[in-house]
């Protein structure tokens, strides 16, 4: 019996690409009938795996993050403190910090690095958070038994900025969920028609409103189709609001009013699905992945791509999807109107997209990093 420490405080928020991991993984391994796991909340513990945000936090979390000084050390001062009363009383095999910074542990550690996107693209990130990444990200390296990465390109990374040996480094892909399938125009109708949308009929950018996940490009690059095409297929943004949104929230007021876009903010699992389902393209222009999950969600649903050529991007969606440089207005622009007006193109990018995604499974995952824990542990 596998006795398993697990840090599932992502688990308290809305879920974000990190926090789908961490749930997945967590009910992964709390299926298995050889593994004891232990999940930490913050402040508490508990055998469950949660299911569902805390209530408010989608509002809470963001505003405690601009308004209250040092929260970032306040919160961990706490987690540190409840996670080693647990864990110096109960005995584990192993920790796993499944997001990126790991807890005070005596024992054998595991890790799992995302990105390294505060380092990249600081700007694009709350100072605070890049302080907290500089001071403790190095040395949670140096005590991790091993590291897990959501890609190849995220491996590289840790090699070239840090050093670190490969020997150290295991990529194990992440999956996509059961509820991200092809689904009919019937299917979708009645999700839909209460947001005001048709089926194929509307473009889709998902992902938190904040600098990294280049928005403000898609926006640009929309502006560049003709009126009609842009009145015929809205851009349709689902995400809640990050950080320093304030200019981007400028240049989408005068859209939005013409119902040109439309802001959904964040939706439940099953209502994202049938949304991306139902687009005749996602748009995901992101200056920097360290996996990306909307694209492998809508390739799943039989939906194609138009994604930045750069990062672990390229790694996910492959052959699939229609890349462009991450700062090319022009060729995002071109790449939508592509995609609105050439079914056979749609359609023949949309039934290799569904192929490849068969690849990605969470039971592959979850297999990958149990099979890491009992590597690390054979080690030690």
């Amino acid at each position: 019996m596998l006795r398993i420490a697990f840090n599932a405080t992502s688990l308290l928020s809305p879920l974000t690409g990190i926090g789908h991991y961490c749930q997945q993984l967590a009910l992964g391994i709390s299926s298995h009938a050889d593994i004891e796991a232990d999940f930490f909340y913050g402040a508490v513990w508990d055998k469950q795996v949660r299911q569902a945000p805390l209530p408010g936090a989608a509002g809470l979390i963001p505003w405690v993050r601009s308004n209250v000084p040092y929260s970032y050390a306040l919160r961990r001062w706490v987690q540190n403190s409840r996670f080693s009363q647990h864990t110096q009383k109960k005995v584990f095999d192993l920790y796993h910090e499944p997001n990126i910074l790991p807890l005070p542990f005596g024992g054998p550690t595991v890790i799992t690095v995302h990105d390294l996107s505060w380092i990249r693209y600081p700007q694009a990130h709350p100072p605070e958070r890049v302080r907290a990444m500089n001071t403790y990200f190095e040395p949670a390296l140096s005590r991790a038994s091993l590291i897990l990465t959501d890609s190849e390109f995220v491996k590289t990374e840790l090699i070239d900025v840090f050093g670190v040996d490969p020997v150290r480094i295991r990529p194990v892909l992440l999956g996509v969920d059961a509820l991200f399938h092809p689904r009919s125009a019937v299917e979708t109708r009645s999700m839909l028609s209460a947001l005001g949308l048709v089926h194929q009929q509307y473009l889709l950018a998902v992902g938190t409103l904040e600098p990294r996940k280049n928005l403000a490009l898609a926006l640009r690059a929309f502006m560049l189709l003709p009126p009609r095409l842009r009145k015929q297929f809205p851009l349709v943004l689902v995400g809640m609001k990050g950080w320093n949104i304030s200019e981007l929230e400028r240049q989408l007021a005068p859209l939005v009013a013409a119902g040109e876009v439309r802001q959904l903010g964040y939706l439940p699992r099953g209502d994202l699905a049938a949304v991306i389902a139902g687009a005749v393209a996602l748009v995901y222009p992101s200056i920097y992945e360290g996996f990306g999950l909307p694209p492998l969600e809508a390739m799943a649903c039989g939906v194609p791509t138009i994604t930045s050529n750069v990062s672990s991007i390229p790694e996910v969606v492959g052959d699939t999807g229609l890349m462009v440089h991450p700062q090319d207005t022009q060729g995002l622009a071109q790449a939508m109107q592509l995609l609105v007006e050439a079914p056979e193109v749609r359609q023949g990018l949309a039934q290799k997209a569904l192929a490849r995604s068969a690849q990605f499974t969470w039971a592959h995952c979850v297999d990958q990093t149990i099979d890491a824990y009992r590597r690390v542990l054979s080690s030690s």
